[in-house]
């Protein structure tokens, strides 16, 4: 009896061991995130990534590079998902503090309103990397890693410049993305910068903003401005919305305002949404219109003429550049940064990563050449 047991006991010792040595490789589904990594020590998660949706292609994709770039590190990282509710996004920043991450890299659902849950961050010691979009009014954020939004819209509107032909009056049509995405006003802050004064000396006639057309000659827009606008043209980015509104604008149309316009649409998403209503309007004989994101589908619509540019931010690049400073704040380096911008509290440190404008002539060259798409995803190329 006794010899049995110590048989018994020896055995629940192996097994013991056996699962502590399982328990050293991670790479499992959490409920609405994954953890990835090599080394996850007593459960503990190294960087916990929170995202604004995963109804959109972009975050999805920023999904699967992020999982990639540390899988071969010692560090871990989970990833959940807000689903575009303020509520879940700091319910997802609390669940990631109670694995115990040292750093956060989150993209706000809402800028202002993700500021609680990074400065609960804060106040755990945990070093909090704004990603994508900035988080305002808060002094909870050390980094942001971004495109450089500005340019973005400067790339937009100058693209419309360039494309829109010689004569005067032509219409144009305004869009914008959410207003409580900070990001928002700084792609629409860029388009003005470069579209303003061809807006004042009468090339463009805005077509479906009082409140723009009443700024057409103030060359710098206040943040108060520019919100009055963008109450007047916002898409939520939502693509519905977007739709709505464009069928809206073009009902109420004059015949003055349609034939060759341009039109200025914040993302991929929401502009094949508005592409899709200009080119349905007979009225309609010709549309110049902006993206960004370079999604897929948009760039489907690019080779088929349906849309005519995207703005490519390289994703791979953005992960890069956050994942990179992630580590280096874990191995106790300094990160590098590239700039600063002012979220309404402070100047946080940035690194910022370039914009590319792709169309037709393009599309082989900066997407399927550097291993971003497969040739064999599209039709037409």
């Amino acid at each position: 009896m006794r010899n049995f047991k110590l048989f018994s006991a020896l055995l629940v010792a192996m097994l013991m061991v056996f699962l502590v040595g399982c328990s050293n490789d991670v790479s499992t589904n959490s409920g609405d995130g994954k953890t990835s990594g090599k080394k996850a020590k007593g459960g503990k998660i190294n960087v916990g990534i929170v995202l604004p949706t995963k109804d959109e292609p972009r975050w999805v994709q920023d999904e699967t590079r992020f999982h990639d770039a540390l899988k071969d590190s010692e560090y871990t990282t989970e990833i959940l998902f807000s689903q575009g509710s303020s509520a879940k996004e700091k319910e997802n920043v609390e669940t990631l503090l109670n694995k115990g991450i040292d750093v956060l890299i989150i993209a706000p659902h809402d800028g202002p309103a993700a500021g609680a849950a990074v400065e609960a961050a804060k106040k755990d010691g945990v070093t909090v990397i704004a990603y994508d979009r900035l988080i305002t009014d808060t002094k909870g954020i050390d980094y942001y890693v971004t495109f450089d939004s500005v340019a973005v819209g400067e790339a937009q509107g100058q693209y419309l410049i360039d494309h829109a032909g010689e004569e005067k009056g032509i219409p144009l049509y305004l869009y914008a993305g959410a207003a409580s995405d900070n990001n928002a006003f700084l792609f629409f802050e860029g388009a003005w910068n470069v579209l303003q004064p061809k807006i004042a000396d009468g090339t463009f006639v805005i077509a479906n903003s009082s409140t723009a057309e009443a700024l057409k000659d103030k060359a710098e827009l206040t943040r108060d401005e520019l919100g009055k606008i963008l109450g007047q043209v916002t898409t939520n980015w939502d693509a519905n919305e977007a739709k709505n509104k464009a069928q809206t604008h073009l009902t109420a149309a004059k015949a003055d305002f349609k034939g060759e316009v341009v039109v200025l649409a914040p993302n991929d998403g929401t502009s094949r949404a508005i592409a899709d209503v200009f080119a349905s309007d007979p009225d309609v004989s010709k549309y110049v219109i902006t993206g960004q994101d370079a999604e897929k589908a948009s760039i489907q619509y690019i080779i088929d003429g349906k849309q005519s540019m995207t703005v490519f931010k390289d994703v791979r690049t953005l992960v890069a550049d956050a994942m990179g400073m992630a580590v280096d704040i874990l191995d106790g380096k300094t990160p590098e940064t590239t700039g600063s911008y002012d979220n309404g509290s402070i100047e946080v440190p940035a690194k910022q990563t370039d914009v590319i404008v792709i169309e037709q002539k393009n599309v082989k060259s900066e997407l399927i050449d550097s291993g971003y798409y497969e040739e064999s995803e599209f039709t037409g190329l």
